[in-house]
């Protein structure tokens, strides 16, 4: 277990201590003594812990802590509006106590207006509800999954937080599960914050933010199939991380290869089909609870009929999550402007995968992809990521939507 989480577990052991025992007890005051000491633990290697408690994670930082999953603590602490808790190596022992003392009675009787108590006992510790979009101290790929409605709001938080997602990955070769579990929450809700279910597509505006954006849209496509098709909640959600993830292995791919305008020579294609093998690796190494995913990321570019990329050995059908991201993949792809060619119209998309259905495509797959575009071609909203909103849609299509590509 980290320090962090030891600092966690111990201040939950003083709540708890408190509960039972008067100010001053010797089993109070040692339950306290051994959280001050865990937190000065954690503040040898990290001088400005910063926790927050949101949708039943745990994060430090901008990290969610795995290991805390099954811990309570978090949502009842946020339950009575402390979802931030903020430390430095200013802070005394006393400051501790007032603030568990704080806790401890919000949790005992309810969040109540301690305004008299906080000027009695002041703290330096920095504690509350997280902060409103934009101000510091709330991780960044949180933000997205904090917001009271989704009404009125575009897709730069959560584009955003898959960038972030990607230089985690190449920088430390760990992915951070729970912001793309966040991610995805945060684009459901987008989803269904009309009347009727909304697909919202990201606008590719540059040449180098395609794996951002086309991470977001093939999600999003991947989780409006599934419901289309009828799949359960958890499903949905399930294939929208797949969605998120596909691609994440291009992180290891030289960018002078990933932005190439021109056609990719062989031994430029030999390394950027690579990707589907590191980007299984990169998640089912980071989390082998993402084991869907790192299937979906394997698979999402061999054929129905054993073509494509990377090959099996010995024949078998892929996963079906798979042929679902791998239709969403290919849709957004060529609806996407590239250097070396123009974003193709829908129906040209729909009908070069209605003729690769059997060899390329599962034909249950493609008629469920095809028929929900064409049923719900109205619902589907391309944003520009900065100036584009919910509940102002264009009053007429954009000319040649720009999406995302694979």
């Amino acid at each position: 277990m980290t320090d962090a989480a030891h600092l966690l577990t111990s201040l939950a052991q003083v709540l708890s201590t408190m509960v039972l025992y008067a100010e001053g007890h010797p089993a109070r005051e040692r339950s306290l003594d051994r959280a001050w000491e865990r937190l000065q633990r954690l503040l040898e290697t990290d001088p400005a812990p910063r926790f927050t408690f949101v949708g039943g994670d745990v994060i430090h930082g901008a990290r969610a802590m795995r290991e805390l999953a099954e811990w309570d603590w978090g949502t009842r602490l946020a339950g009575v509006g402390i979802q931030r808790l903020e430390f430095d190596k200013t802070n005394t022992r006393d400051e501790l106590e007032d603030f568990l003392v704080d806790a401890c009675t919000r949790l005992t009787m309810g969040q109540l207006d301690t305004t008299t108590a906080r000027q009695e006992r002041r703290t330096g510790i920095r504690y509350g509800p997280i902060r409103v979009e934009g101000q510091e101290n709330v991780p960044a790929p949180v933000q997205a999954s904090i917001r009271a409605a989704p009404t009125g709001f575009n897709l730069s938080d959560e584009s955003d937080a898959i960038r972030w997602m990607h230089e985690e990955v190449e920088r430390r070769g760990e992915l951070p599960l729970m912001e793309a579990e966040t991610v995805v929450r945060s684009l459901s809700l987008a989803m269904h914050s009309d009347q009727e279910m909304l697909i919202p597509l990201l606008q590719l505006k540059e040449y180098d933010q395609y794996t951002t954006t086309h991470s977001l849209n093939v999600s999003v496509l991947s989780m409006a199939l599934a419901e289309f098709m009828g799949l359960a909640a958890a499903d949905v959600r399930a294939f929208g991380v797949a969605g998120l993830l596909h691609d994440i292995g291009k992180v290891r791919i030289p960018r002078e290869i990933l932005n190439k305008p021109g056609k990719l020579e062989e031994r430029e294609l030999q390394v950027m089909r690579r990707h589907p093998v590191d980007g299984a690796r990169i998640i089912i190494e980071s989390d082998r609870r993402l084991d869907l995913a790192s299937v979906v990321a394997y698979e999402h570019h061999i054929m129905l009929n054993g073509g494509g990329y990377p090959g099996f050995k010995f024949r078998r059908p892929t996963h079906q999550a798979s042929k679902l991201v791998h239709v969403c993949d290919v849709y957004d792809a060529l609806r996407t402007n590239r250097p070396y060619r123009e974003a193709w119209e829908s129906e040209r998309v729909l009908a070069h995968i209605e003729k690769g259905a059997g060899p390329d495509f599962d034909p249950a797959v493609v008629q469920a992809f095809t028929t929900m575009i064409r049923q719900w071609e109205k619902r589907v909203t391309v944003l520009d990521s900065e100036t584009q909103t919910f509940g102002s849609r264009p009053a007429a299509p954009p000319p040649a939507p720009v999406v995302a590509p694979a």
